[in-house]
């Protein structure tokens, strides 16, 4: 009986993710194996053509260039976003939840409205050109909009609120007699932090980090807005490959190896996840 109750209520969740997830995603990886009609559309001519022109070296650059620029936002994301939620976490309880809905303020607005803001910002008759020369700061300053830099910054203030989440979650319980503990044989702060606390909200670090790269790796906005079309990444490429260039199946072939990347470290995260979970469980079993 509580098996058939568990199964009425998963069913919508269920049968909503199979019909706007699953499906569209077959339907993609279908494409992939197809050609490109003369004229656009597609060819019905099975093929591994698309999944070669993947790696090809024009297009490999492309991803590289995309996993690096995504692991430098998620690198530093991870390092802001961590000291932020050790900052909230050693506050008083009372006043944590006031911190993090500060923290988390900015999904209240539209993610486009977020990325024009920096434009507002970098650009050169914007306010930090502005504040440079009210503080009398008369040469050329270097280009801030339309720079790789930019991108970073706007992939970082978009998704740091991620990181910040998953970083807070272990540091919140964290047990504070641990870290007493620690210094009661003699350790001091930099050490406890580094060999006690560290090692064991490292998870919740690594959760954001996979976060912010998998939704920046595939992310075309930013660098659209931001980036000023002077390079490309990943998700710029499939956006041109399906709506300008009209070929769908190589558009579908380079969707289906992000998506494939993104599992990939996402299976990697949770089996990492897991891992840590089972280790402390075994630590805490022990010590008992």
């Amino acid at each position: 009986m509580q098996d058939r109750k568990t199964l009425i209520l998963i069913a919508p969740a269920f049968a909503w993710l199979t019909a706007f997830m699953v499906v569209p995603c077959l339907l993609i990886l279908a494409l992939a194996f197809f050609r490109r009609g003369i004229y656009g559309g597609i060819d019905y001519e099975f093929t591994f053509e698309n999944f070669g022109m993947v790696f090809d070296p024009l297009y490999a650059r492309i991803f590289l260039k995309s996993a690096w620029i995504a692991g430098l936002a998620a690198l530093i994301a991870s390092v802001v976003g961590y000291a932020a939620a050790y900052a909230i976490a050693s506050m008083p309880r009372h006043r944590q939840p006031a911190l993090l809905f500060f923290a988390i303020l900015p999904f209240w607005s539209n993610y486009l409205v977020r990325t024009y803001a920096w434009i507002v910002l970098l650009n050169r008759e914007g306010l930090i050109v502005g504040i440079a020369r009210a503080l009398g700061f008369d040469g050329e300053l270097p280009q801030m909009l339309y720079t790789e830099g930019a991108v970073v910054l706007g992939l970082v203030y978009n998704y740091l609120p991620f990181v910040i989440l998953a970083a807070y979650a272990p540091l919140s319980r964290l047990n504070p007699e641990i870290a007493e503990a620690s210094r009661d044989l003699g350790a001091g702060g930099w050490t406890t932090f580094r060999r006690v606390i560290l090692p064991i909200t490292l998870p919740g670090v690594a959760t954001g980090f996979i976060f912010v790269f998998v939704l920046s790796i595939g992310n075309f906005v930013t660098p659209a807005l931001l980036g000023g079309g002077q390079f490309q990444m990943i998700g710029n490429l499939v956006y041109a490959q399906f709506l300008t260039a009209n070929d769908w199946p190589f558009g579908s072939a380079l969707s289906m190896v992000l998506i494939a990347v993104m599992l990939v470290l996402l299976t990697l995260q949770t089996y990492a996840n897991e891992h840590a979970s089972t280790g402390r469980q075994s630590t805490e079993r022990a010590d008992g």
